[in-house]
């Protein structure tokens, strides 16, 4: 088990003699594409988490949907925590290429954004975190510093409808060079319809119904997305104002007990901006992180390995003295 450093970014370096990082790119037709994908993400799931609520005084609630709802739920936050998290974002441990592609798949199932997107998004967030040029803090905009209402509004869901682009040439050069992330990238779109096609057909063949499919698309699909969503988004925006502070960190990340469980581990997110690159986000034993657990099921089968997690002297050293 390697030892993780101190550092509180995995960032690559971006010093330029004399000149200012070019941390967004200026293109209006992918802006506008970006806002387009914004407004579905945030539109079409909460249309379906209606719907799929709404339609409980009719039908009732089944095992079906609700097991479909649970498994998908499981499944591509398990991409988003541990494939575009800790993996690809953090590299907090190594895997084999079946895992690389079948965590990249997942987490595109949670319709966050690409492989690329996600990855060079959040590491942009842990450069600037909580400065200008963060994307999604709720304390600034861009250079705008952000009332406590308008910041909350703008770190959940606000800054994928105004935020510029974020430079992947920068942030995420190690992924534009991998060819198989590349190609799941570009299928981006496929990856979010299979996420609500699978629950679709599981919910035709477990009850042998045109209703199972429909059921199946809202409870394991767009009320699944719904879920997931703002589980994240949570993180982004009522992580980064409340909850404590165990560790000295150069931001306003905080631990949030109550969210650790439907987050899988994120919600302890003071641990994290302090040990960015580690592979366990509870460091204590009582802290549930089942983000964790699943990379060491995989370490214990040998298909994770080298995950980097900080010395008890480390931890230590970086708690708050005041």
């Amino acid at each position: 088990m390697s030892i993780q450093s101190n550092s509180s970014t995995d960032v690559a370096s971006t010093r330029h003699s004399g000149h200012k990082p070019r941390i967004t790119i200026d293109n209006e037709h992918l802006q506008k594409r970006q806002w387009n994908f914004a407004f579905a993400t945030i539109v079409v799931p909460f249309v379906g988490s209606s719907v799929a609520l709404g339609l409980c005084w009719q039908w009732g609630i089944g095992a079906v949907e609700v097991g479909l709802l649970v498994v998908m739920y499981i499944l591509t936050i398990t991409g988003v925590t541990v494939g575009f998290h800790r993996y690809f974002s953090h590299k907090a441990f190594e895997t084999k290429p079946p895992i690389r592609i079948i965590l990249a798949i997942l987490g595109s199932m949670a319709a966050q954004g690409s492989v690329i997107n996600w990855v060079a998004t959040h590491r942009r967030h842990h450069q600037y975190s909580d400065q200008p040029g963060d994307p999604h803090s709720p304390h600034f905009h861009e250079e705008k510093s952000l009332s406590k209402l308008h910041g909350l509004w703008h770190s959940h869901l606000g800054w994928m409808m105004n935020s510029k682009l974020t430079n992947y040439g920068l942030f995420a050069k190690d992924i534009l060079r991998e060819p198989i992330l590349l190609k799941i990238n570009q299928q981006y779109l496929t990856w979010v319809i299979l996420g609500l096609a699978i629950p679709a057909a599981l919910g035709g063949v477990l009850t042998w119904t045109w209703l199972g499919v429909f059921k199946g698309f809202l409870w394991g699909g767009l009320l699944r997305l719904f879920l997931v969503h703002h589980a994240y988004w949570y993180i982004g925006s009522s992580c980064h104002t409340i909850g404590s502070r165990p560790f000295d960190t150069r931001d306003k990340s905080g631990n949030q007990i109550w969210a650790a469980i439907p987050t899988f581990g994120e919600a302890w997110h003071n641990n994290h901006h302090a040990f960015p690159n580690s592979a366990r986000f509870g460091l204590q034993w009582w802290q549930i992180d089942f983000g964790s657990w699943i990379i060491r099921c995989l370490e214990l089968v040998g298909l994770a390995w080298n995950l980097k997690v900080p010395t008890p002297e480390i931890v230590e050293a970086k708690k708050t003295t005041y």
